[in-house]
């Protein structure tokens, strides 16, 4: 198996997660010329309130959306892990699988939902945060950990930094005053979800909290992330 080199890996449980919790800074940052990849770990399989739909024609919609979204944003590829929502556990497969992307990919920096959100969260985004944070350090670091995956050719990888969205101890705050407007339309691209929010009344409300999340910067608008340097 062939491995590559991006600059900046996005581990989401669900689409239209990413776009929630940086799409503002992954615009940016594809504007920039960084290159950026999506791992998305289900397919959003259990997420409407229609039941009309089946689980394949839902895992059919949110897929097609969330790569429009992905194309929009400058995303250079979506990869979906294809497990069930609301089922994602932290098991050795599934940090496997993570630790499989991350050595095939090999990204400076990743992006993940936070594990530490207290109270009520969705217990999808606090695995893959956790499994993710595990799969980072250190079982990507070390060549003892999933020898097979060397015997593919996915060697070692150090991530440098992890970022965490929906972060209740914020210590980085990103610049998305010029990219606001492009998170929206990639939140738009998820038609399936955007109806229960209303989305005059969400975007009210992120903008609002885009800039209250700037108010000790320069800057009007910000996405705000807990930011970790990996260890060597």
């Amino acid at each position: 198996m062939n491995s590559t080199q991006v600059d900046i890996m996005v581990i989401s449980a669900h689409p239209d997660d990413a776009e929630f919790g940086a799409a503002g800074s992954v615009a940016r940052w594809t504007a920039e010329g960084q290159t950026v990849i999506y791992i998305v770990c289900t397919s959003g399989d259990k997420g409407t309130s229609d039941r009309s739909l089946t689980p394949e024609k839902l895992i059919a919609i949110r897929e097609a959306e969330q790569r429009q979204a992905a194309e929009l944003l400058g995303v250079e590829r979506v990869v979906f892990l294809k497990y069930h929502d609301q089922e994602l556990e932290d098991t050795p497969e599934f940090r496997k699988a993570i630790v499989r992307q991350i050595r095939t990919y090999r990204p400076r920096m990743v992006i993940t939902s936070d594990p530490y959100r207290r109270y009520i969260w969705h217990r999808d985004h606090r695995i893959v945060g956790q499994v993710t944070l595990d799969a980072i350090f250190p079982y990507a670091r070390d060549f003892m950990s999933y020898p097979d995956l060397i015997e593919e050719g996915l060697e070692p990888h150090k991530v440098a930094e992890v970022y965490f969205y929906a972060a209740e101890d914020i210590n980085f705050r990103s610049d998305i005053t010029a990219t606001f407007d492009k998170k929206m339309a990639a939140l738009r691209c998820h038609a399936s979800q955007m109806a229960a929010f209303g989305i005059e009344k969400l975007e009210a409300r992120l903008r609002k909290e885009s800039r209250k999340m700037a108010a000790t910067e320069t800057f009007e608008l910000a996405e705000g992330f807990h930011r970790v340097v990996a260890p060597p």
